[in-house]
């Protein structure tokens, strides 16, 4: 599912969402949408109980915009992960009455674990911290898009 532009707000919080079979990692942005931060990670079923806490955070941390990562092909393709990921998130925004916007995170789990093993942690002992770096490295580079798109000093003079 994707939101067309003009139904996506411009301001408040993100969530992102790295959804996998076994757990679905989370990042959200502050409210200016310029940093992004790990926030938590979820066991992925039962959908229902997953639906209802991301709901509460939707309406505590004031949410106006869901990025669901796809995990597409390295040749740009989608394949049943990405399909999977679009299913959910065509649920989510259905099921929270919140814009959701599917975005790339090809390799986003490999820089995550890159990340973890760069500051001495094993990302084989801990994958919920992967899920919430990786929800967290593609909330980030959407951010930026943004951010180059709709910058906030657009109309001040130079």
């Amino acid at each position: 599912m994707t939101s067309s532009p003009n139904k996506i707000s411009h301001t408040g919080r993100i969530l992102a969402l790295d959804w996998g079979t076994v757990r679905v990692g989370a990042a959200i942005s502050d409210p200016g949408r310029s940093l992004a931060s790990p926030f938590d990670t979820f066991p992925a079923k039962p959908l229902a109980e997953l639906l209802n806490r991301l709901r509460k955070i939707v309406t505590r941390e004031e949410i106006s915009l869901i990025v669901v990562g796809l995990p597409v092909n390295m040749d740009g393709s989608e394949g049943k992960s990405a399909q999977k990921a679009r299913e959910f998130a065509n649920e989510v925004g259905e099921q929270l009455g919140v814009p959701v916007e599917c975005v790339d995170e090809r390799l986003s789990s490999f820089s995550a674990e890159q990340t973890l093993i760069s500051i001495g942690r094993k990302p084989s002992k801990d994958k919920g911290r992967v899920d919430r770096v990786a929800a967290t490295l593609f909330l980030q580079e959407y951010l930026d898009s943004l951010n180059n798109k709709y910058p906030a000093d657009a109309d001040q003079p130079l």
